[in-house]
């Protein structure tokens, strides 16, 4: 059963050592994110289970080792404790392996990429399984919102974006798992909001599980929409 989660954004300037000069930036975020896997910590969890967009759908059990060496800084991080055999984390794998470093949650974990253009009923069923693997599952679900919000953002400027993101963050706020599953996944992929099919395996996790939610960070500093949540 899902007794807690927590959302962060993905991106690898959350690193300060990718970030260089703009680190400073981005503090708020980070302290946002470490009182967001806090709650997690907190939940006494029996298993912690990380999702984040990849290229194709995969699962690390026990964790795995991730590198931010194709951002230029020798930087390598390990997600959880255990072996380390297996294909190289995904990017949004690899920044929360860095956010756990920080704050450490004590239980095993799992590690699950989806595909950004996933269906959302795969995404729930998905969800609903993983909620399924222990008594007490905690969720640490990394995405970002849309990249279309200012002119100089990685999509350009799209009207629609503001509203795509208003409507995800009054959703997690409000851990509300209908909202979520309802996003339009056409409309996310257009805006390239690689959080959608993540947070719909949230959606599917917490169904009937009775968690509130709560909004520690939103904010759109580079045309990109990062929120950061926690459910419980």
């Amino acid at each position: 059963m899902l007794v807690a989660a927590a959302v962060c954004p993905c991106p690898p300037l959350i690193v300060p050592e990718v970030a260089v000069g703009a680190a400073p930036e981005l503090d708020p975020l980070r302290a946002a994110c470490a009182d967001a896997i806090g709650v997690l910590a907190a939940s006494r969890p029996d298993l912690l289970v990380v999702v984040g967009a990849g290229a194709q759908a995969r699962m690390w059990e026990g964790g795995g080792a991730g590198s931010l060496r194709e951002y230029g800084v020798p930087l390598d991080v390990l997600l959880g404790t255990g072996g380390v055999a297996g294909p190289p984390l995904v990017s949004s794998l690899t920044v929360a392996a860095w956010l756990l470093g920080r704050t450490q949650v004590a239980a095993p974990l799992h590690a699950c990429a989806v595909p950004a253009d996933a269906p959302a009923d795969r995404m729930l069923g998905l969800g609903r399984g993983l909620a399924e693997l222990a008594d007490r599952v905690v969720l640490l679900v990394m995405g970002d919102g849309s990249a279309c919000r200012t002119v100089k953002a990685p999509g350009y400027l799209d009207e629609r974006a503001e509203s795509f993101d208003a409507a995800v963050t009054a959703a997690l706020a409000d851990a509300d798992t209908a909202a979520l599953a309802g996003l339009d996944d056409r409309l996310a992929a257009e805006l390239q909001a690689g959080g959608r099919a993540p947070w719909q395996v949230l959606a599917g996790a917490a169904e009937g599980a009775g968690l509130g939610g709560r909004l520690l960070y939103e904010e759109a500093p580079y045309g990109v929409g990062y929120f950061v949540a926690a459910w419980s």
